[in-house]
């Protein structure tokens, strides 16, 4: 897992991703997965108040193409909306890191587009994918995942501190050209399992990645040197 990225784009100034991270935080400990609210009850009476929560602001595939207008604008809502505590701050952990530079080069208006199209459409991948499934999916994941893509074709040799289980967890330092895809092709790999009951969906990952990757490839063109400069705005090419 990614802890860190360090490179010589300055990460100051990313009001929209601490934007970001903020809303989902106070959407989840509002909500009913967080557990915090007591009206929403304890024991079964909390487990189906998540169950329609979810519903009700989540990606249900069977329902999203049908065509009502609800249906139609949860791949938007469910990218704020998390399951649990683990699920909430892993994404958000990932946002963190890797969200601050990559806005920085988009720009805060064109990142807060980037992320919330290739977000939805990643969920909406996984949707077509799985047309007949009356499970909701939620999460930021998609989103993440594109940040995740942009990012590695935007600042390729950055070094990231990842650790890994089989390496005793020591923290270990990559470029991003290799800790990336080996993450995405893990993703990619689990997408191809077949799914026991709820999980995870490997699928919106893959396809946020992607689009992620080739979003900042038709805005940004090929990135030379070290590392990309700062998109300062004005007349640069459109990153999605």
């Amino acid at each position: 897992m990614a802890v860190r990225a360090a490179g010589t784009v300055r990460t100051t100034r990313a009001p929209v991703t601490c934007a970001l991270i903020v809303l989902c935080c106070l959407i989840f400990v509002t909500g009913p997965a967080a557990g915090l609210v007591p009206g929403y009850g304890t024991g079964e009476a909390l487990a189906l108040a998540q169950r329609a929560y979810f519903r009700r602001w989540g990606v249900v595939p069977a329902e999203l193409f049908a065509g009502t207008p609800r249906a139609a604008l949860t791949p938007a809502t469910a990218l704020f909306v998390h399951g649990s505590w683990v699920h909430l701050l892993g994404n958000m952990l990932f946002l963190h890191v890797f969200g601050a530079m990559t806005e920085r080069r988009m720009g805060s208006v064109r990142f807060m587009l980037f992320y919330v199209g290739c977000g939805s459409l990643a969920l909406v991948g996984y949707a077509a994918a799985h047309a007949a499934s009356e499970q909701s999916l939620v999460g930021a994941s998609g989103a993440v995942s594109a940040v995740l893509g942009a990012f590695l074709h935007l600042f390729p040799r950055a070094r990231v501190t990842s650790l890994f289980p089989f390496l005793f967890f020591l923290p270990l330092r990559f470029p991003a050209w290799v800790v990336l895809p080996f993450w995405a092709s893990l993703q990619w790999l689990a997408a191809g399992r077949p799914a026991q009951g709820p999980g995870v969906a490997y699928l919106a990952h893959v396809v946020g990645f992607a689009l992620g990757f080739v979003c900042a490839w038709a805005g940004f063109g090929p990135v030379k040197g070290h590392m990309a400069r700062p998109w300062r705005g004005g007349g640069g090419r459109r990153a999605g």
